[in-house]
Parts: C-alpha cells; sequence; structure tokens
C-alpha cells in the first residue's frame, strides 16, 4: 500500500474482539463498508483465547471463529491487523484515522500460510498465545485458527539465519521492511478495544511473577482449552497433576492500594467456571475459592455459582493478604478469614490462580479527543439511556472499552452501537457503500 493512500469507509470498527466483529457485522449486513482495525496479528480479541464460555460451557473457539471467519470473507468489511491508532479526529463532516501498519517482515500478499518457515525456522521462543507454558518459532502464525493465516517475525528472537527466506516458495520474507503510515476516513467509528488484566509483576503481595505455580487466569484458560499446551491441567513448575488448587478473587480489583478500586465483575464467574471445568479433569483435586462477595449478576449465574457448590467446589470467604512460595513447588496462601472462626489463617495449595483486576485495553489520550471515566475506561454519555454514546460525535463505543463486561453484554453492547452508527449515518445521508478502497492487511 502507497504510505500517502487515504482510504474511505462508511465505518471505522477499532479492535478486532467479539465486540468489533459483532458491531463490523452488523454495520456491513446493512450494506456499509467498513474497516476493522485490529492491533494483534490476528482479530478475535480475548475470547478465541479462552476455553469455554459461562454460564452454558459452550466451546470459546466454536463461536468466535465463524464470527472471524464471516467478517474475514464479508464483502463489506476489510480487515486492517497488526496496526496502531496514531489519532482520530473529525475534520468536517469525517473521522480521520492516521495508523501505522506495523511491520511484519512478511509480505502479505506473498504469503500463502504454508508455515514452511516456520517449519524451518531453528529458533524456539516463549508462546504468549499458550500463556507462556509452550514455545514457538521466532517466525511463526500466532494460532492454528487465526485470521489472516500471516506469518511474522519476532525480531527480539530472530538470529537472522535466512532459513525462512530460503524455504519460502513465494519470498514473501522481507527482513528490511518498515512500518507503514496511511489515512484512513469514515463518516462514523465504534471503539471496541476491550481489556488487558494488572501486570502479575506489579503486586508484590502476590509474588511478582517469581512464585512458582501461581497463574494467572488466563493462563488457566490455556492449560484447559483442548488444544493447551499439555492437553491437559498441569502444574508449570514440574509438570505435575495439581491435588490442591485455590483460585484468589479481588486480586487487583476492589483495592484502592492496588490502583484498582472498581469490582472488575467478570471474574467470580470465570473462577467458577475454570473450577468447574478443573473439577471434571481432575476428580480428586481438591478446589477452594478465596472470594470477597461472589457476583453473580447476569441470568442463569446464580444456578452456575450454586452447581458448583453442588460438585465439591469449596468457597471460603476471605480476604487474601499475600503468597509465600512452600515445599516441593507449593505455594503458602495467607488470608484474613471473614468466616465464623476468623482471624488471619495460612493454608497451602499445590497451584494457585489469580483473578487480576481488568484495566482499559486502550486509552485514548493523545490519540483522540474523547473523554474517559475515573476508572479510565471510555466514558459514555448516557449510560442508563443509550450506554453505547460517547461525548465525540459520530463515535460509539462496545463492549469492554467502557468497562468491564462479560460477553454476553459485550455482544448486546455491540449491536447497540452498530444501530446508533446506522442511524447516524443515515440522518447523515451517507449512502451505502460509498466507494470504499483498499485490501486487507
Amino acid at each position: 500500500m502507497d504510505s500517502q493512500q487515504r482510504l474511505r469507509y462508511d465505518a471505522l470498527v477499532l479492535g478486532g474482539g467479539i465486540a468489533g466483529l459483532e458491531a463490523a457485522l452488523n454495520l456491513a449486513d446493512q450494506d456499509f463498508s467498513v474497516a476493522i482495525v485490529e492491533k494483534d496479528a490476528s482479530i478475535g480479541g480475548k475470547m478465541i483465547r479462552l476455553s469455554k464460555v459461562f454460564p452454558t460451557l459452550d466451546c470459546s473457539s466454536c463461536i468466535t471463529t465463524p464470527k472471524m471467519a464471516a467478517a474475514a470473507h464479508h464483502p463489506n468489511i476489510t480487515l486492517f491487523t497488526y496496526c496502531e491508532l496514531g489519532s482520530l479526529e473529525r475534520r468536517d463532516d469525517d473521522l480521520v484515522a492516521a495508523i501505522q501498519q506495523k511491520p511484519r517482515y512478511v509480505d502479505v500478499d506473498l504469503c500463502i500460510g504454508c508455515r514452511q518457515c516456520e517449519y524451518q525456522c531453528p529458533v524456539l521462543a516463549p508462546d504468549a498465545e499458550q500463556g507462556g507454558f509452550a514455545a514457538r518459532k521466532a517466525i511463526y502464525i500466532p494460532f492454528s485458527n487465526a485470521i489472516p493465516q500471516k506469518a511474522l517475525i519476532d525480531t527480539d528472537n530472530c538470529i537472522l539465519c535466512g532459513r525462512c527466506a530460503q524455504i519460502c516458495p513465494t519470498q514473501a520474507v522481507n527482513y528490511f521492511q518498515a512500518p507503514e503510515d496511511f489515512t484512513l476516513t469514515a463518516a462514523t467509528a465504534v471503539i471496541a478495544t476491550g481489556f488487558e488484566v494488572i501486570p502479575l509483576a506489579d503486586k508484590t503481595q502476590y509474588g511478582q511473577g517469581k512464585i512458582p505455580n501461581v497463574i494467572k487466569a488466563l493462563q488457566m484458560e490455556r492449560l484447559l482449552a483442548p488444544h493447551g499446551p499439555y492437553n491437559r491441567a498441569l502444574r508449570p513448575y514440574d509438570g505435575m497433576e495439581p491435588d490442591n488448587i485455590a483460585f484468589i478473587q479481588c486480586a487487583g480489583s476492589r483495592d484502592q492500594s492496588l490502583g484498582v478500586p472498581y469490582c472488575s465483575r467478570v471474574c467470580c464467574m470465570y473462577a467458577i467456571k475454570q473450577a468447574m471445568l478443573l473439577s471434571g479433569s481432575l476428580p480428586l483435586a481438591d478446589i477452594t475459592v478465596y472470594y470477597l462477595d461472589i457476583r453473580a449478576f447476569g441470568k442463569g449465574y446464580e444456578q452456575f455459582f450454586q452447581n458448583a457448590q453442588a460438585m465439591g467446589v469449596n468457597f471460603v470467604k476471605g480476604k487474601v493478604a499475600y503468597l509465600d512460595p512452600g515445599d516441593n513447588g507449593a505455594v503458602l496462601v495467607r488470608y484474613e478469614s471473614q468466616e465464623a472462626e476468623g482471624g488471619v489463617q495460612a493454608a497451602e495449595h499445590d497451584l494457585v490462580v489469580l483473578s487480576l483486576g481488568l484495566v482499559p485495553g486502550w486509552t485514548p489520550q493523545g490519540r483522540c479527543a474523547l473523554s474517559t471515566g475515573s476508572d479510565h475506561f471510555i466514558r459514555t454519555v448516557k449510560p442508563k439511556l443509550a450506554p453505547t454514546l460517547t461525548d465525540l460525535d459520530g463515535v460509539f463505543v462496545a463492549g469492554a472499552a467502557a468497562g468491564p463486561k462479560d460477553i454476553v453484554d459485550s455482544i448486546v453492547e455491540a449491536g447497540a452501537a452498530a444501530m446508533e452508527a446506522s442511524r447516524y449515518l443515515a440522518a447523515r445521508g451517507v449512502s451505502r457503500k460509498q466507494g470504499a478502497v483498499g485490501g486487507a492487511l
């Protein structure tokens, strides 16, 4: 693509997770041209990385992959993956987005996704897509059902041996590829940038990621996934099956001292889901959930919680103060019990899973005029009547970009954002499919 090329679409969707995909498909099905801009090398967001969803325990990939494929093959949708938004500003009647295409060091037009480069690469590096529990090559396709199926090079680990360039049948490898800047113009935009979790390294009371067998909830998702690193739940420290597993709730949420005073909303339910899945895969294991309050607010959620109790999951009301390494890879959990016995208690577990707080996946400061709330998520001007409206004309928000949400609410809100964007386009008299140009990146 020419770095000076200007692309025009009816709508811009920032973020290719489940909310962004839903909003884009809703608009595209109304015959509007849509551009999806995603920072990762594949669309799918956090949901494609999960094992199952609550409270139905349906396969997460089975829900997300068809949405990804539908967006990739929709004639009205153009994907721009591995891109960063530099700025988004209104100029007269248009929203103008300055976007940088990050270099993959692989020509996406030539790459056919054969993975020959990956098979030949001699370098192994930790695979973040598998929670860091497995390895991948320095040149790789992110995961098996990634869209697009295009390789990229991890420059931090590449040794420039040249094997990938030699084996590539289409000469797609380009070690000298540089970032490309381009401008995208749209009449309206939907912000669906999702969330990130608080870095474990920031939490001294939880060992800063240095205690063996203390993992994050998203890492547990990979252990439980059928296409995970071990094909079963094992302790990362020594590869043994854990006999005693603990989940620690509000590990970074509802705590002013940790910088996240709000409830992250989904942690109780995904911990209960993971506990139930572990109870099925490790029927002899003891599973304990340390919690302050169980917030099972959605349809069927309370019954889901009661089902977990009936399966034998032990729920302990108490605030975990800190963790210490124990013998043979065990973890010593010290907590203040809020049950009948009270006082400071200690328990030892083989594996500890932290439900870390959720923070915004993207902040508009310095990029666009959107304002944020005290929680740093994008502020909505009518949270009860129209929760997708922002204070920037023609820009709407969906999913966890406006605050922590579960998958169900994110999808519903994405549909609402698409409808608001459609109404905005109709009110402005924007003709459908106003001559979009450009190709997928």
